[in-house]
């Protein structure tokens, strides 16, 4: 049986504050002083209430064992997710995911286009589960002047419609995890991605870890598309190209999850991807993919120019000679 989702009361004050304290009491350092530092708590479903956001409480037989809040931040259309906290005995089960969904749902109802949250760095298990829901790592550390001597990272994401955003080399090794499962999916799918499945995640994440070096070394140009909330779609742009060619760039692993496609995700991509390269001064991409896949088909109606095609240039997903085509395009 699923634990309970409602909304949070002021009368849930003791429940959440030994949640808190139970959730805090995992990490060496992290001291609850709730009069000191977080009088909130005392009444917080009222504190949510006035700054116009929303409070949630999972409960089982009677005892709080989760939470979850969100609030409008007042600027950019975003919204911040708040004192998200599962009990260590409900962890695995999707309560955090139900109530991250209820945070979502009603941060897009009021009209959020962009979600932000702020984690203890050593909140690790944390930072996974966001990374897992299309967070990524944005901007500085926060550092609070507090009892615990708490740093934070801030997470954000796009929430509605699709959006494409490039990612710096912190983002990118956050993404690390969602990327993985995505590369998995897509070879698993039988597409044109250097990988046969099948592909394990062990291998694709090392494979992302450098991209992130890469990124981090500004040798590529990561992009990421979200659709409502989720990430389901990347390309690169490679820029580490001969001295005597600065002009040139190639765009590389295009890939959109299966139950995404058909929605416009590659075509953002592509589009977004061409605008990065033509603002950084290359003026002529080059990209190859199996023959007669849709990405060609893709390629094509973007008004990429087929070079040629080499015949069994590659494995095919059923381990036989495929072939590859190749495409350039000039940047005016």
């Amino acid at each position: 049986m699923t634990a309970l989702l409602r909304p949070g009361t002021d009368e849930d004050a003791d429940g959440f504050i030994r949640l808190i304290g139970d959730c805090w009491s995992e990490y060496p350092g992290c001291i609850l002083d709730v009069d000191g530092e977080l009088p909130e708590l005392r009444a917080l479903a009222t504190y949510f209430r006035e700054a116009g956001g929303a409070l949630w409480a999972a409960e089982r037989g009677g005892r709080v064992v989760g939470m979850a809040a969100a609030r409008p931040l007042g600027h950019d259309a975003a919204h911040e997710i708040c004192k998200v906290y599962v009990d260590k005995a409900e962890r695995g089960t999707g309560l955090a995911h139900a109530l991250m969904a209820a945070a979502e749902a009603h941060a897009r109802d009021a009209g959020a286009e962009r979600l932000v949250l702020w984690t203890d760095t050593r909140f690790e298990a944390a930072h996974r589960f966001y990374e897992k829901r299309g967070f990524v790592r944005q901007g500085s550390i926060r550092i609070l002047d507090d009892i615990s001597n708490s740093l934070e990272f801030r997470y954000a994401k796009p929430l509605t419609g699709l959006a494409v955003e490039a990612l710096d080399a912190a983002a990118a090794a956050s993404a690390e995890r969602r990327l993985t499962d995505l590369l998995v999916a897509c070879v698993a799918d039988g597409a044109s991605l250097t990988y046969l499945a099948p592909l394990s995640p062990a291998a694709a994440q090392g494979y992302w870890k450098q991209v992130s070096s890469q990124v981090a070394l500004g040798k590529c140009v990561l992009l990421a598309a979200w659709l409502d909330g989720e990430m389901v779609g990347t390309v690169q742009l490679l820029l580490d190209m001969p001295e005597n060619a600065p002009m040139r760039a190639e765009v590389a692993k295009l890939m959109v999850a299966p139950q995404a496609r058909g929605r416009g995700v590659g075509r953002a991509l592509m589009r977004r991807v061409e605008q990065t390269a033509r603002g950084i001064g290359r003026r002529v991409l080059v990209l190859d993919t199996r023959a007669g896949t849709p990405a060609a088909s893709l390629y094509a109606s973007l008004g990429w120019t087929e070079l040629g095609t080499i015949p069994g240039f590659e494995l095919g997903p059923d381990r036989q000679p495929a072939d590859v085509v190749f495409f350039w395009k000039a940047l005016g």
